[in-house]
């Protein structure tokens, strides 16, 4: 059950710092879309994870 709860928190923390991000980024058109894939990107590797998905957005769509 301590694994189910951890699990779901960091999804939600996942969601809430990809939300965060494309508040702060809209302005600049560097929205992130918030799907199954980046959401398990983000909550599986949290601060780094964004990073790669940002990297990879500045390489290959800007």
């Amino acid at each position: 059950m301590k694994k189910v709860y951890s699990i779901i928190k960091k999804i939600i923390l996942g969601f809430l710092i990809l939300y965060t991000y494309n508040l702060i980024a809209s302005s600049y058109n560097m929205i992130i879309p918030i799907n199954y894939y980046t959401l398990l990107v983000v909550s599986l590797l949290d601060g780094p994870g964004l990073i790669l998905l940002v990297t990879i957005l500045k390489i290959f769509y800007w």
